[in-house]
């Protein structure tokens, strides 16, 4: 992900949630030397896009977001297997966590078939609508 590519990203963030990221967001995490950022391109347009960090000992899928005209086809595996490759030649013993809205069934399969377990929830983490979070670990092995 690139500077250039924000517009068309935080027209996606914008359409896809209640609360999205703002344009500073995103600037502040491609300046973070801890953070991986990635887009999928498909017909010459974002189709999605991740960003991860890592802070200290802890590394969290922050946002990982796909056009909803193309959402299951791929994308978002393509994104998270992508990004845990890097992270993995990396940090070999990478212990990645993350927050799903509950009723996000889609994701947490997603995150499922790459190995993530919920360890915990959030309550009422998210808002509009108010939704508990399921956390969720991915550990290396």
């Amino acid at each position: 992900m690139s500077l250039a590519d924000l517009p068309e990203v935080c027209a996606i963030e914008n359409r896809c949630y209640s609360t999205p990221w703002s344009l500073k967001s995103f600037e502040y995490e491609i300046g973070n030397k801890d953070a991986v950022l990635r887009v999928a391109i498909q017909d010459d347009m974002i189709a999605g896009y991740l960003c991860v960090r890592t802070i200290l000992d802890v590394t969290h899928l922050l946002n990982i977001t796909v056009r909803p005209e193309l959402r299951g086809k791929g994308t978002g595996s393509a994104l998270l297997k992508n990004a845990l490759e890097e992270l993995k030649s990396i940090m070999p013993n990478v212990n990645l966590t993350l927050e799903v809205r509950e009723a996000n069934m889609p994701a947490i399969k997603l995150y499922e078939k790459f190995g993530f377990r919920i360890i915990g929830r959030r309550k009422k983490y998210y808002q509009k609508p108010d939704d508990d979070a399921l956390l969720m670990e991915l550990r290396p092995g």
